[in-house]
Formats: C-alpha cells, sequence, structure tokens
C-alpha cells in the first residue's frame, strides 16, 4: 500500500497523516503509554496525542534521548502533558520494574500502544537468553501487556471509557518462516535468519493482539471494556529501516511513507472514534485489512500465549 493509495471505509488512506486522523478527537483525560517514543514514528505518535489532550508516557530504553523529545514536544506545545520513564523491553527485569513503577504510582491508563521493536538484528541472545528480536518485540510487549492489564481494567471500570491495546506490528508477517512461529527453535542460530525472525516476531505482535481480544471477550467483567488489534504502520524510513538500508531522499519520498503518515495509523487505532468497539482486527492506512492466513489461526495463537507464559509469567492472566 502506497502513500498514493485511495481512501477506504473510514474516509482515511495510506497518505493521511496523523494528525489528520485525529483532527477534532479529544483526548482530555486520556493516559497513554507510548513504548519506543524516542525515535521514528514513536515520538509523532507521542506527540501528536499530546496535541489532542492524551497524557503521554513515552516509555524508552535512553532516557536522554526521551527527555530531548519531551522537551521539543513541549516547546512546539507548552500544555502537552507528557512524562519519560525508562524501559528496556529486551529485559523482563526492566519490563517488570516499569509496571511496577507505573502501577504505583496510581496513574489511570486507557491506552497502550506497543510500538518499539529492533528490526533485523544479527543473531544475539537477550538478558533472558532468548532471540533478541523475539524477545524484544514481542515477548516484552507481552510482559508488559499482561503486568498493565489489571491497571487498564480498574481505569475502564472508574473511568466507564473503553481501553485500547494497539501492537504495532508489519506486512512483514507474511514473510516469516514457514511454520509461523519456531516454538522449538526460538534459540537456534544455525537456522536463524535475521529478516525472517523479524517477521516472525510480527507475526507474533498480531497473534498476541488477536488472543488478547478473544481472552477478553471470553472473561468479560462488569464495567470493563478494552480492545486490543494490531496494525502494519506502512514502510517508514526509521531508525529500524536505516540500521539494514540506507535511505536516500528518492527512496524516503517515494518509497517509504514520512513518519508523520506511518504515525497516522496507529493514532487512528488508539484513539478514533470509529474504532470503538473493534477488537482483534488488524488495520493499514487507517483502515481493517486482512492479515495472513498464518495470523488468522486461533490455535497458533493459543500456543504462543502459552509458550509466551511460559517464558514470562504464569501466574499473570
Amino acid at each position: 500500500m502506497g502513500i498514493f493509495s485511495k481512501r477506504g471505509a473510514s474516509g482515511f488512506s495510506a497518505s493521511s497523516t496523523a494528525e489528520q486522523v485525529t483532527q477534532g478527537v479529544d483526548g482530555t483525560g486520556l493516559t497513554a503509554i507510548v513504548t519506543g517514543a524516542s525515535s521514528g514514528i514513536g515520538v509523532e505518535t507521542a506527540r501528536v496525542l499530546a496535541l489532542r489532550g492524551v497524557h503521554v508516557v513515552m516509555a524508552v530504553r535512553n532516557m536522554n534521548a526521551g527527555t530531548d523529545v519531551r522537551e521539543e514536544i513541549l516547546k512546539e506545545n507548552s500544555n502537552a502533558k507528557i512524562d519519560v520513564m525508562e524501559l528496556d523491553l529486551s529485559s523482563m527485569a526492566s519490563v517488570r520494574k516499569f509496571a511496577a513503577e507505573y502501577n504505583s504510582k496510581g496513574l489511570p491508563l486507557n491506552i497502550l500502544i506497543n510500538n518499539a521493536g529492533v528490526m533485523a538484528t544479527p543473531f544475539k541472545f537477550s538478558q533472558d537468553n532468548i532471540e533478541l528480536q523475539f524477545a524484544t518485540n514481542h515477548l516484552g510487549h507481552f510482559l508488559l501487556t499482561n503486568r498493565l492489564l489489571e491497571t487498564m481494567k480498574r481505569t475502564s471500570r472508574e473511568s466507564s471509557t473503553e481501553g485500547r491495546i494497539v501492537n504495532v506490528a508489519s506486512l512483514g508477517h507474511k514473510f516469516g518462516y514457514r511454520e509461523g512461529i519456531r516454538f522449538d527453535d526460538i534459540n537456534n542460530e544455525s537456522r536463524h535468519n535475521k529478516y525472517r525472525a523479524y517477521n516472525q516476531s510480527k507475526l507474533a505482535n498480531i497473534l498476541h493482539a488477536n488472543e488478547l481480544a478473544r481472552r477478553l471477550k471470553i472473561k468479560q467483567e462488569e464495567g470493563v471494556e478494552i480492545t486490543a488489534n494490531s496494525l502494519h504502520p506502512g514502510e517508514i524510513c526509521t531508525n529500524l529501516v536505516r540500521s539494514i538500508h540506507s535511505c536516500s531522499l528518492v527512496y524516503n519520498r517515494i518509497l517509504l511513507k514520512w513518519i508523520m503518515q506511518g504515525a497516522a495509523t496507529t493514532c487512528f487505532v488508539s484513539l478514533h472514534p470509529q474504532v470503538k468497539g473493534v477488537t482483534g482486527e488488524y488495520f493499514s492506512g487507517c483502515n481493517i485489512i486482512e492479515p495472513s492466513s498464518q495470523a488468522k489461526d486461533e490455535d497458533m495463537a493459543k500456543k504462543l500465549w502459552e509458550f509466551s507464559l511460559s517464558l514470562t509469567d504464569r501466574k499473570y492472566y
């Protein structure tokens, strides 16, 4: 889907910007966590949500970079409510520490945007001895979501407002390993392909959102409304892409989305009234589209959930 694509049923397209898709939407009173908010589309997501009145908590690995972004946002919008907290998604200890600190603050949580990620890195283990891309892009967000879910439920119940969990995935989920998720070979260096490993982690993002949506429907609690969706932001010339390609100006302008367009679907799914009550869907260009058949595989989603629990925290949700 290129930047010149036609508008879909939502009235927006892949060429819409984050500001355009949230024009007129009032996020005052809402609180959102955005992971990876110190670079790329995470910065634009945080900026635009703050522009719409949302209290944004930037969850970042590099606190200096996060603080710099916060200051830039405040220069543009002095009324922005924006905070920075440290989070390294490749470390389960860091995820647990972040969640514990956030929960202890007594803050509400309406929107959780699982945006951060690493892309096509050479084979390497995380601090918890798990292949880095799977650990960072999927497991870190899986654990974070589970650890913050009770706070989201409480917020929804007390405010009578729908909570939204948004996983930033990728079209690349269609081009991973043949078996989808290599449950028995996550850490097999001899069979590792850095591009397919990235795509595997993006497939996991979609399966995670789908299974979470299913579980929230089954275990409905009175007064609690929380949705879970995933999305493809588009091909964007950010630090992720720069880590494997040199983005020329022509490539950036013609083949890739501008960052303000790349953040549009994330902002749309997180904030727009059109998405109220929509759950377990996959978006691109601010419209619902069909993901791969593997991304819709309920058995694989259930297996991934149990597998992820076994690697993180079985006592949670």
